[in-house]
């Protein structure tokens, strides 16, 4: 009796279709899964490429361009657990999402639009999904928890990367990386990953409301940095919401901003050795840059974590504020609650960006895939950040090293004031304190918008950024 069968290996399945931009110029369109492979060895032979995963791509190539001087960007949200639906369908692909924006959202079904503004009339593009999101997956057989944390992350991604590169002929083209979010831990991590492991140097990093380093974040007892560093943000988002009276943002930021650098810090740092009078005196003026209470301000010991603002600034109204994007509102079931129960601008994007890509892959690109579409899952948790034992999470060192060995890589770090996820003002402290030379701390470039996580959800962001990315992509001084 013979042998059942075994299944064929896996193989890519692409999809490959051609569309015209606004301007005329034609792209190809290229989306489904790329089987990923390791060399399996026993007892120190070669006993070929075993499958491990199979990662959704969708890449737009200029048709007729010249490979060796047209740039490409490979571009990738973060979570973790996040598709790249936000960067391909919000600001970056040739197609995007029309929602409405903060006090004026839509209704169901949303709808698709030309982006005449993508970042494609300038780079080639490839949106990558992570394993486990997206259309991505373990291979059969395969667990996907390897992937699940910071070096099997970046190894997966490097070598999709690298494998897309290699196909398509694009070593000698310019390669930049495009990150949002946790995204930006991962271009960050890649720049030096792809340098040290295949000799790939890029370009230029896009490292849009980036977290290079996670304790500029972390509300933790004895952690004073991540008040201090909120504190601007915490100002943008209370000016937004009227508490402010008619002064312009930048004038409420500039006192922010030195409040943040010299006297809270201090303040905080004294401790029991501050003064009653001192104390009242921090205490008003955290209230009056916050738009919270004295006596709140007061009650939590002059640190107001993240999540307890969004839910207390709002309160007298019965309403929260988001934390991708403060300027957005929402109603909680309980107005007495200290933590919000969800996020309102988490909510005003989710629908009009799923059935924008569940609808234009298969619509428009025709790929079909009866999986559900992970836009954004917690399935990947517990993320495992196992190579950081000890201490806490951040790529600075990596992205720095990155540098110092490719002088010509060009840093655009990309920040939303009502940005309550990754504040602007925890970036550039981050930025601030790379280890690298003076002579490279030109290379980095900061954009400002008026909106938050998300930017480009606010239509006059939108048009700042697109215009600000293309113009580093060409490597001009927007």
């Amino acid at each position: 009796m013979s042998e059942p069968s075994r299944p064929a290996p896996p193989a890519d399945n692409l999809v490959t279709t051609s569309h015209a931009l606004p301007s005329g110029e034609r792209y190809t369109a290229t989306a489904g899964t790329m089987v990923l492979r390791e060399e399996v060895f026993t007892d120190g032979a070669f006993d070929g490429l075993r499958p491990k995963a199979e990662m959704f791509v969708t890449a737009y190539t200029l048709e007729g361009a010249d490979p060796l001087s047209r740039p490409v960007t490979f571009a990738f949200n973060g979570g973790p657990g996040s598709s790249s639906v936000w960067l391909h369908l919000g600001v970056l692909g040739p197609r995007r999402v029309v929602m409405g924006d903060a006090g004026a959202l839509l209704p169901p079904p949303y709808g698709l639009a030309d982006n005449e503004e993508s970042l494609l009339t300038v780079s080639d593009l490839v949106f990558i999904d992570p394993v486990s999101t997206g259309y991505s997956r373990a291979a059969e057989g395969e667990k996907p928890e390897p992937y699940h944390g910071f070096t099997g992350d970046l190894e997966s991604v490097g070598e999709l990367i690298r494998l897309w590169t290699t196909r398509n002929d694009r070593w000698m083209s310019p390669k930049f990386l495009a990150g949002e979010s946790y995204g930006t831990v991962r271009a960050a991590g890649l720049a030096e990953h792809l340098q040290s492991r295949y000799g790939m140097y890029i370009n230029g990093l896009m490292l849009i409301s980036s977290v290079l380093d996670f304790i500029t974040g972390e509300f933790n007892q004895g952690n004073d940095l991540a008040h201090v560093l909120y504190l601007p943000t915490y100002a943008a988002i209370a000016h937004y919401h009227g508490l402010h009276g008619d002064r312009p943002l930048a004038d409420v930021l500039r006192e922010a901003e030195e409040f943040a650098e010299r006297d809270y810090p201090w303040a905080l740092a004294r401790g029991s050795r501050l003064a009653p009078d001192e104390r009242a005196s921090a205490v008003a003026r955290i209230a009056a840059l916050t738009g919270l209470t004295e006596d709140y301000v007061d009650r939590v010991d002059l640190r107001i974590e993240h999540i307890r603002f969004f839910t207390e600034l709002l309160r007298p109204r019965r309403q929260v504020v988001g934390r991708l994007d403060g300027r957005f509102t929402g109603w909680d079931p309980d107005a007495g609650r200290e933590h919000f129960f969800a996020d309102p601008s988490m909510n005003a994007i989710m629908g009009p960006y799923s059935a924008a890509l569940n609808h234009y892959l298969r619509a428009e690109l025709g790929y079909a895939n009866d999986l559900p579409y992970e836009v954004l899952t917690s399935r990947v948790r517990p993320w495992s950040y196992k190579e950081f034992e000890g201490a806490h999470v951040a790529v600075t060192d990596k992205l720095a090293a990155a540098m110092r060995a490719n002088p010509h890589l060009r840093v655009h770090v990309a920040c939303g004031y009502h940005d309550g996820a990754t504040p602007y003002y925890a970036a550039e402290h981050a930025v601030a304190h790379l280890p690298v030379p003076t002579e490279l701390a030109a290379n980095v470039e900061f954009k400002y918008y008026e909106a938050g996580h998300m930017m480009y959800v606010h239509e006059p962001s939108r048009l700042r950024q697109s215009a600000d990315l293309a113009a580093f992509v060409l490597g001009e001084q927007a």
